[in-house]
């Protein structure tokens, strides 16, 4: 290798040697004499051999394996080269070299070291130096630095920078919300980072760079302002939440360990600032410190590193506390929960810590609505919200007997209304007394565990406070055997504690309703009698009130109508039914207007107390009451047409000598068993189809006791809307809803009208039989009695046959378009009625014809 080759490596691996004549000729000198000498030659070529060596050589001095690795993947990089041919010797050389460098390592060899130097040293003269001196890299003359160049540069135009220990102190000013005396805040009462004034003049300067650097720190004091500024103000506002109370709290524990921090920088800074900060105009740098001071000392960059974790709490303290202004309570909690699903590992870190602390009041208010079904919330931070007018009134508590009254339960009309009223404010109480509110729900709850806990504390209270239950305690101990603390970072517990609080609560109320109170012996009670479930006392009291009913309205007495009902009791299987539910069965009359007949106003009533008609609304019997009447009217036409049907079959004999009126009395049979056959397929779609299965899912539910009370008053609800509108035929269509209904009842009319004609025509004809019977006497020459003249004039006889004639062709054609419109219902049981009442397309083929 040549000398100037030589000389180029060792100017580029030594830097001193470039401008050190005598170092750099005695390096080229023993470099030289390596590459002559044959130390480290070994007579094997094998590459692979030597690579082997050099990693043993590797191993042995790093034990990690990590040079060796290095060295693998660096020795294929060379073999792949095309232009080196030498591969072997240069690798050779380089094994030597490190050897020889080792060795003078530990034997202090006069050989510099190859590697950078990590420090300047003072430079020594070549001539007074030991081989050790000669080794060292720091050796020869220094060259400036562009630093260096700078500040000669800046000497020269008389200007110096201002030292960044007095920056360092106004910047500690500026975290702690100060102006310091260089640089301060532009506005004191609202402070902007971005709008910073740096005290310069025209001899001294701070260079941009510092400024970046000083506007960046200067934000945490602009947020520590806010966050201090709130915490301020909360303090001294009246009626604030415990849920802002908490987070002020744990707000001022965070600006006290923010205060911790900046004593313990203050305390590093103490040892660079001077006593003096009087700026020297002709000091042209800050004195020169030692090494150790230079690394333990505060600077501007080391305080940015001290404060970059301070500087993302603050912009999460500030975010929630711009959201504290606007929000409170529940919503509060949501908001900062939000700031939850962030990527950031301290972000989320922060938030939870957050949440833990200000949901502590939430998780307090929800352990005593939870487990007492008391609500404690004064500031109404809480989802939950009581209506001012109804926190104190109490549910109507009847006595445990079941008496309604000295009259036994049939009170008169007034007490009627007292009760209905008190049904009322029991449904209100329960509806309204306490209020959900979703916007209030922390997220973490989500709403479908947000609706458990209020149902839950609801039943709850309703359990204390309306039922009297005397078992509360026992309710109350399983209650709070169910969990532990509530709170936020168990949110899994939570639920569980949610899940069992649930379902005792609500166990323990359908089993007060159906055991203490018995409400599915009342739900019975109404299907039985109301609904005319015992068909014995259904027909007991039709016939005992039929004479009664038929007469005015103005003419009928409650007293009376109550007699008849006992009576019919007394005759009937019902008189076997509890006595509570028994007193509870009452007569009486609607609203009448001049012309009405018994029939049009008499009801049945059942009365309920609290806390059954929470349940059994208001609302519930008035549905009730609906489907008694339309029950009533088919079992009064029923009724009508089975006691025609019984003196037409029994006057028969009589009828077969009018041999004139036969074919007339074969269509009277014709016609009135058409109309029979309508009636009873109308009462059994009515019990069979439509009550008896809406009973059997009701049941089902309350087999099953799942659910709360909201549930059961759902599922009561669905129970009854759904045989409302089936029993009365309802179309959900707008307008129309009682077109079906309608035509039924003027069927019912119609059949009415029927028979009365058809009882004219019955005595028409046994007056004709009596009077033929006595004209066949006297034809003989038998004296039976006095002569009897026709009771009925000429015209008599055709007028009933038409009249019987027409009632007997309107009930066809009603009921071929009641058919039709059933045919078309939306409702499957509705078409199946139809199919029943005309189940050989009997009006289909009549109307056919007809047209």
């Amino acid at each position: 290798m040549s000398s100037v080759h030589l000389e180029s490596l060792v100017t580029a691996f030594i830097p001193q040697a470039r401008n050190d004549q005598s170092l750099r000729d005695d390096l080229i000198t023993r470099c030289g004499e390596i590459l002559n000498s044959h130390i480290g030659h070994s007579p094997e070529t094998d590459i692979g051999y030597l690579a082997d060596s050099i990693k043993r050589n590797l191993l042995n001095t790093s034990p990690n394996g990590v040079p060796t690795l290095r060295f693998s993947n660096l020795l294929s990089r060379l073999l792949e080269q095309p232009v080196l041919s030498r591969k072997h010797a240069s690798l050779l050389f380089l094994h030597a070299l490190s050897a020889s460098q080792a060795s003078v390592s530990k034997g202090h060899g006069a050989l510099p070291s190859l590697s950078i130097p990590t420090a300047p040293r003072q430079y020594q003269s070549p001539r007074n130096a030991t081989p050790s001196d000669l080794s060292s890299p720091s050796n020869g003359p220094k060259r400036k630095s562009k630093a260096d160049l700078l500040r000669e540069y800046r000497a020269k135009n008389e200007k110096s920078h201002i030292p960044e220990a007095l920056l360092l102190r106004d910047t500690l000013y500026l975290l702690q919300g100060i102006s310091g005396k260089y640089v301060q805040f532009l506005s004191v009462k609202d402070p902007d980072p971005n709008q910073l004034v740096f005290k310069e003049d025209s001899r001294h300067i701070i260079s941009a760079s510092t400024k970046a650097l000083v506007l960046r720190l200067a934000e945490v004091g602009y947020l520590y302002i806010r966050v201090d500024a709130f915490v301020r103000e909360s303090e001294g506002k009246p009626g604030i939440g415990m849920i802002e109370q908490s987070l002020c709290h744990h707000l001022q524990s965070q600006l006290t360990e923010y205060y911790r921090l900046i004593a313990v920088l203050e305390s590093q800074m103490s040892s660079t600032v001077p006593d003096d900060d009087r700026l020297d105009p002709q000091q042209q740098q800050p004195q020169q410190k030692d090494s150790r001071e230079q690394e333990t000392g505060l600077t501007l960059k080391r305080l940015d590193v001290w404060i970059q974790e301070w500087r993302l709490r603050m912009r999460m303290m500030s975010v929630c506390v711009e959201g504290a202004r606007e929000t409170h309570g529940g919503a509060l909690v949501n908001l900062i929960h939000g700031y939850a699903d962030n990527g950031d590992p301290f972000v989320r870190k922060f938030t939870d810590q957050l949440l833990e602390e200000v949901s502590k009041p939430f998780f307090a208010t929800l352990h005593k609505w939870l487990f007492s079904g008391d609500l404690n919330d004064p500031f109404s931070e809480f989802f939950v919200a009581v209506d001012p007018e109804l926190a104190h009134l109490q549910y109507v508590h009847q006595s445990s007997g079941g008496h309604l009254g000295g009259d036994g339960g049939f009170g008169g009309l007034g007490e009627a209304e007292d009760m209905a009223g008190e049904r009322d404010s029991g449904l209100k109480l329960w509806e309204s007394k306490y209020r959900f509110h979703k916007e209030m729900l922390p997220a973490f709850v989500g709403e479908a565990f947000g609706r458990k806990i209020f149902s839950t504390g609801k039943s709850l209270n309703f359990i204390r406070y309306s039922c009297q239950d005397s078992d509360w305690v026992a309710t109350r101990e399983k209650l709070s055997n169910t969990g532990g603390t509530l709170q936020y970072s168990d949110i899994a517990g939570l639920e569980r504690s949610i899940d069992t609080a649930y379902q005792i609560a609500s166990r323990r109320l359908f089993d007060i309703f159906f055991e203490k109170y018995g409400l599915l012996d009342h739900l019975l009670a109404l299907k039985q009698y109301l609904l005319l479930g015992h068909g014995d006392f259904a027909d007991q009291l039709m016939e005992a009130l039929g004479p009664n009913l038929a007469r005015p309205a103005n003419t009928l007495y409650r007293h009376n109508l109550t007699a008849t009902l006992e009576a019919a009791i007394r005759q009937s299987s019902a008189q076997n039914d509890p006595p509570d539910v028994v007193r509870r069965l009452d007569a009486r009359m609607l609203e009448y207007s001049h012309g009405e007949i018994g029939w049009d106003v008499f009801t049945l009533e059942y009365k309920v107390d609290a806390p059954i008609d929470t349940v059994l609304d208001s609302g519930a019997m008035v549905k009730y009451l609906k489907l008694f009447n339309h029950l009533w009217k088919i079992k009064r036409i029923e009724s009508t047409l089975s006691k025609g049907w019984m003196r037409i079959a029994g006057g028969a004999r009589t009828f077969l000598r009018l041999q004139d009126l036969n074919p007339d009395w074969h269509k009277v049979r014709i016609t009135m068993g058409e109309m029979i056959h309508f009636i009873r397929q109308m009462e059994a779609y009515c019990q069979l189809e439509v009550i008896e299965c809406s009973w059997k899912i009701l049941l089902d539910f309350v087999q099953k006791k799942e659910g709360d009370l909201d549930a059961l008053i759902k599922a009561h609800r669905a129970y009854l809307d759904r045989m409302v509108k089936k029993v009365l035929l309802s179309s959900p269509k707008a307008g129309r809803e009682e077109n079906m209904l309608n035509q039924v009842r003027e069927l019912f009319s119609i059949i009415l009208q029927f028979r009365e004609a058809t009882d004219d025509f019955y005595n028409f004809s046994l007056s004709e039989s009596a009077y033929r019977d006595s004209e066949r006497d006297n034809e003989r020459g038998i004296y039976t009695g006095l002569a009897r003249e026709p009771r009925h004039g000429p015209h008599t006889l055709n007028d009933i046959l038409s009249r019987v004639r027409e009632y007997g062709t309107m009930f066809s054609e009603k009921m071929q378009t009641l058919v039709q419109g059933l045919q078309t219902h939306p409702d499957l049981d509705c078409r199946f009625l139809a199919v029943r009442l005309s189940f050989s397309d009997f009006y289909k083929s009549r109307r056919e014809h007809k047209s």
